[in-house]
């Protein structure tokens, strides 16, 4: 089993050092992560620069690019054969409900399965990184069920986003599928002035949960369980095609 990893907090970040450490014990890995903090990047390729990919001393790769542009290089530049499963993270915070739209850790995970390769994303619930190891754990029981073909009623591809309690090992609840919840609108910006007085802004904080109800994933975590969300790629909103026809007949 061949495993690619990458991340968006950067190749030098707990979470992907504690996801490799754990997914090294089952499987071969291969890791390419942006080179600094890129959360927040989406799904955003770089085009308007050449991209470098640098091995770092730990065996890791480092791009100067955005999570998509890492797996986008691992996949297309860096190998002759397709890994077996691409993961992401382990992500310093949530990916839960709309956040998901923003997230780069989802965001690489998206690219795999957009090349046709089952991908899953790893978060923590709270940033932080307490109880990393913990989360690494459940991270790589979660790849060894895949691996042990508990995850085969799942079509091929797949894209999973999983978020996990920042709690001790023995403590974490079971795997519980979820949907995405919902927020509420995001807290305006915050107006600030840089030293030479010009305005800058700083985005807001994001809103409060809309729809935290039971089967969501903001209400899982809440319970202390991990949430596994399929995700789809297919923004097509179906039922206004008919619409749509009909007002442009």
């Amino acid at each position: 089993m061949r495993i690619l990893i990458s991340n968006d907090d950067g190749y030098l970040a707990p979470g992907i050092n504690a996801l490799a450490d754990a997914l090294a014990a089952i499987a071969e890995i291969v890791v390419v992560a942006p080179d600094s903090n890129r959360s927040g990047a989406s799904n955003s390729l770089t085009l308007d620069r050449p991209l470098s990919v640098t091995k770092a001393a730990n065996g890791f790769y480092f791009c100067n690019g955005t999570p998509t542009d890492c797996v986008h290089i691992a996949l297309t530049g860096m190998s002759d054969s397709p890994p077996d499963l691409v993961v992401s993270g382990i992500n310093n915070g949530q990916n839960m409900g709309d956040d998901t739209l923003y997230s780069g850790t989802v965001a690489a995970a998206t690219e795999a399965y957009l090349f046709g390769l089952p991908a899953i994303a790893f978060s923590q619930v709270n940033a932080g990184w307490a109880h990393v190891d913990s989360a690494a754990r459940v991270a790589r029981d979660i790849v060894q069920r895949y691996l042990d073909g508990g995850l085969a009623m799942l079509p091929t591809p797949f894209l999973l986003n999983v978020n996990i309690p920042n709690l001790p090992y023995e403590q974490i609840g079971p795997l519980t599928p979820t949907r995405l919840g919902r927020r509420h609108q995001s807290e305006p910006v915050i107006r600030a002035q840089d030293p030479r007085g010009r305005e800058i802004f700083w985005i807001g904080a994001v809103g409060a949960c809309r729809d935290a109800g039971e089967g969501t994933d903001f209400h899982a975590t809440s319970q202390g369980q991990v949430s596994l969300t399929p995700l789809q790629i297919d923004l097509t909103h179906k039922t206004q095609l008919d619409l749509l026809a009909r007002g442009l007949a």
